[in-house]
């Protein structure tokens, strides 16, 4: 996950809709079953994946009332834990 794109992609919520990142989720996710994809496309097409739905995470924080780069901040510090354990 990169955070700056999810900073990148949660602003582009907050100008449009999170509509638009489901939507593309589910079509980056209907695109990993095309069996001609090779793995490093299937791992570019994840890494895509991952950080919109961080971002929608990140937008769910903020619409709560966190600000937006604590919960950028606490995004990344779950997914770092997630990763250590």
């Amino acid at each position: 996950m990169k955070l700056p794109v999810i900073k990148h992609l949660t602003q582009f919520i907050v100008e449009n809709d999170e509509d638009y990142l489901v939507e593309t989720i589910e079509t980056l996710e209907a695109l990993t079953e095309v069996s001609s994809l090779k793995d490093e496309e299937l791992d570019v097409i994840g890494e895509l994946i991952s950080n919109m739905y961080g971002a929608l995470e990140v937008n769910k924080m903020t619409k709560e009332g966190m600000p937006q780069k604590e919960a950028l901040n606490n995004f990344m510090k779950r997914v770092l834990g997630s990763i250590d354990k």
